[in-house]
């Protein structure tokens, strides 16, 4: 996955999503409750009737969830809320959100730009939402993005960590001393383009011992990182097994892997300010580390996604 408006693919790979078996999403999706009052076809047609707002989902686990956390939002305020879970790719989801039949969708910024404008490189987040408005059909609209990303990133490990006094505001900036020590774990691709070891050395001035060839944050790269086999990897911002093993995400200072703010858009005419109301203030509360806990609850622990989207809101101050 590339996390750049330049060269993001458009189907959206997420950390989390990315290693779960077919078989264990479709388990979740017919196991969960909050699936229990949505659409049995996920690409059915037609505007929701009345007030209704339909809220729609990708098809992996992180999409799902945030649809759920959408959804009960828009419910504490009194809206009427179907849904329409595990659509598919973002080719689909935008057809049927400039048909209004999904009223509102969890996105992600640089991701969705590199779908609408292959060649945008905006610099900074609201850049991007504009970006994005001014190719966006007229009949949608962003809402405010969240804090929250899903991005490439470079993990260390616990112990590289802890070696080096290495923790969560440790910037990669910081490896530059110690790069020539340590072994970089990454899919082949990230070896050569600027958002990867170019990028790093280019922006941060990094020169590591050598290189692993992996996967894109997969099973292969999170098992390196576990056996020490390379020290610091390409791991995705929300993947779970970033908490369960204690590894540490440096900041990426100089923005060098780009914007993916997870951001709802909305097909404009299907929501009431009411609603705006409510999804803007879920954007204000959701960052990064609540999103990575959430995902956790639901792919390690095999929480059911409405009860974990429920419990935060009510953290949240947002149910």
């Amino acid at each position: 996955m590339t996390s750049t408006a330049n060269t993001s693919t458009s189907s959206r790979r997420l950390p989390g999503a990315a290693v779960v078996a077919l078989a264990a999403t479709a388990a979740l999706l017919a196991g969960c409750s909050s699936s229990s009052d949505k659409s049995g076809d996920p690409l059915g047609g037609g505007q929701a009737g009345g007030d209704s707002v339909v809220v729609g989902s990708n098809n992996f686990a992180e999409s799902i969830l945030l649809a759920d956390i959408y959804g009960e939002a828009l419910k504490a305020k009194g809206v009427k809320v179907s849904y329409k879970p595990n659509i598919g790719s973002r080719e689909t989801t935008y057809g049927l959100l400039k048909n209004g039949s999904v009223t509102v969708l969890p996105e992600y910024n640089g991701a969705l730009l590199a779908y609408l404008d292959k060649t945008a490189a905006p610099k900074t987040v609201a850049a991007t939402t504009a970006a994005i408005n001014a190719k966006l059909d007229s009949k949608l609209t962003l809402l405010d993005p969240a804090p929250a990303q899903d991005k490439d990133s470079v993990t260390v490990n616990a112990a590289t960590a802890q070696k080096y006094h290495l923790t969560g505001k440790s910037s990669i900036a910081d490896l530059k001393s110690v790069a020539k020590d340590l072994v970089m774990g990454a899919s082949p691709e990230f070896q050569t383009r600027h958002q990867g070891l170019a990028g790093l050395t280019d922006v941060y001035g990094l020169d590591f011992k050598s290189f692993k060839a992996l996967d894109a944050g997969g099973p292969l790269t999170q098992a390196a990182l576990q056996k020490d086999t390379v020290q610091a990897a390409d791991l995705f911002t929300t993947d779970p097994t970033i908490s369960k093993e204690k590894f540490v995400v440096l900041q990426d200072t100089e923005n060098l892997f780009g914007f993916e703010n997870v951001q709802p858009l909305v097909y404009k005419s299907g929501l009431s300010q009411k609603g705006v109301e409510a999804l803007n203030a879920v954007s204000a509360k959701l960052d990064t580390a609540a999103l990575l806990d959430l995902d956790s609850q639901v792919q390690l622990d095999n929480k059911d996604p409405l009860d974990v989207a429920k419990a935060w809101l009510k953290s949240a101050g947002l149910d």
